[in-house]
């Protein structure tokens, strides 16, 4: 688990830190203003659930447990559905890529909400 969730990790961050590069420098003049926050939201989330995916690497060594891989596990699902529907809709223009959305968030919810039951658990 270690292993899997901090290539995932440095993955997203690799792909978070390029992707918003690439909105403030490739999509400045060719995407609305709100169309630019839409993207910049997909990569804020994706930052921040990298680094939360970090943080579960390296409790997987110290607190394993099913919970912990399920919360890796729901923050990587959230970063595809959530900042992945976001891409897609800002750069397709497809509105209806955002029923998507919510999917995604409610996977980071589920990631939060199994990291906070194993630290409950931990007495």
């Amino acid at each position: 688990m270690l292993r899997s969730f901090l290539m995932l990790a440095a993955f997203f961050a690799f792909t978070g830190v390029a992707l918003g590069a690439f909105a403030a420098h490739g999509l400045k003049g060719r995407l609305t203003a709100d169309y630019l926050a839409i993207f910049h939201t997909g990569v804020t989330y994706q930052l921040v659930h990298a680094l939360a995916l970090f943080g579960v690497a390296v409790l997987s060594v110290h607190l394993p447990g099913r919970l912990i891989g399920w919360a890796g596990g729901l923050f990587v699902l959230g970063i595809l559905l959530f900042s992945g529907s976001l891409y897609m809709l800002t750069l397709s223009g497809l509105g209806k890529l955002g029923i998507i959305t919510p999917f995604g968030g409610l996977c980071f919810l589920g990631g939060w909400l199994c990291l906070g039951l194993a630290a409950w658990r931990l007495g």
